[in-house]
């Protein structure tokens, strides 16, 4: 009795084995999905580009292969500057850019890449993840078909590359700079102009002359540019961007036709892709900064006070005044504010007191 219970048991098991080894392999022939990531990176640029590339891999991986990513960088599908309409129009399912590149489409949406003066990168995934930051972003975007999430950050960045020197407020008058988003807008009221170039030319702009300083991310990619061949000076601090969210688009219809599954896949993914690529630039920036100045002898300064005072009365204004476009605009600065307002109080006691503290030592 004991040996036909046995194998009535095992027979159960076998047959419960059976049904969910099919169910595996149902899973696995399914429908694959053959995606087209444009990105407004040059391909495989250090950080940037390559933090696009972990991101399709990563879906690919965690999908066992059920979505496949290829990825385009800047002009090999599309121009840089157009990937927000290619993924809206379906040309290719997912982008990788800035959101700021977009004002053009919705000026709300230079809030979800930086702020002038505004959040950290920590204190902006705190308000995108559970400060009502991301669910704005994605009423936004849907207007345009799209799907957004946060896939990297650059975390603080530099002031720029200048082949002037800015002594006073009035060293900004006529200053051509590459500077996007709200930054730009700040430039502008102070004297300059802002010109948007995508970052393939910028070394060939400033060499040229064509501009007279640019910004563009920090020392790890700033070095990779080879920046500091084409002007005498770097500044800092980068207070028009103090945490710089970078996103993926996906095409809301290729999205929605994914099954549910996957969908997580994809959101969760870039997740990991946002702290992965803000712990890379934690690590590689100061590596490349002790490269610049001791190999290459770069003459690194900070703004003068009042150049900052200046800048900072200027960025209120601009955003302030961005905030009376509408009344969505008035919803997300609001949210913004409110959670910058949180985020400073504890900022305040925490990080920054313990920064002095550390350097008394």
């Amino acid at each position: 009795m004991q040996r036909r219970d046995f194998f009535k048991q095992a027979g159960v098991a076998s047959l419960a084995l059976g049904a969910c080894t099919a169910g595996i392999k149902t899973v696995r022939a399914g429908t694959e999905y053959k995606w087209k990531m444009v990105t407004t990176w040059p391909k495989n640029f250090p950080g940037l580009g390559t933090g696009a590339n972990r991101l399709a891999e990563l879906i690919g991986e965690l999908s066992g292969g059920r979505i496949r990513v290829k990825v385009y960088g800047a002009k090999e599908l599309v121009p840089a500057f157009e990937v927000f309409d290619a993924v809206a129009q379906g040309t290719a399912e997912m982008g990788h850019g800035a959101a700021y590149y977009w004002k053009g489409k919705s000026e709300t949406a230079q809030f979800f890449t930086t702020v002038p003066f505004g959040m950290t990168a920590q204190e902006r995934n705190g308000w995108l993840y559970h400060g009502g930051g991301l669910a704005l972003w994605t009423e936004l975007y849907a207007r345009f078909g799209l799907v957004p999430a946060p896939a990297g950050n650059s975390g603080g960045q530099m002031g720029g590359w200048f082949n002037r020197e800015i002594k006073s407020v009035a060293d900004l008058a006529g200053l051509k700079m590459r500077i996007p988003g709200l930054g730009g807008e700040v430039l502008k009221r102070a004297g300059g102009t802002p010109v948007n170039l995508p970052g393939g030319e910028l070394f060939t702009a400033l060499q040229s002359g064509a501009i007279d300083a640019t910004e563009w991310v920090g020392p790890y990619n700033d070095l990779a540019f080879g920046l500091y061949k084409a002007a005498k000076y770097y500044y800092y601090p980068g207070f028009h961007e103090p945490g710089t969210t970078l996103e993926a688009i996906v095409n809301k219809a290729a999205f929605e036709a994914l099954p549910a599954d996957l969908q997580s896949i994809v959101l969760n993914a870039c997740k990991v892709v946002n702290q992965d690529m803000l712990a890379e630039y934690t690590a590689r920036n100061p590596v490349a900064l002790r490269t610049l100045i001791e190999k290459h002898g770069v003459d690194m300064r900070s703004y003068p006070d009042d150049v900052i005072v200046k800048l900072h009365r200027l960025a209120k204004e601009v955003i302030s005044e961005l905030a009376e476009k509408d009344a969505f605009s008035r919803k997300v600065y609001d949210s913004y504010q409110k959670f910058l307002r949180q985020a400073k109080a504890w900022s305040n006691i925490s990080e920054l007191t313990y920064l002095q503290a550390r350097d008394l030592g």
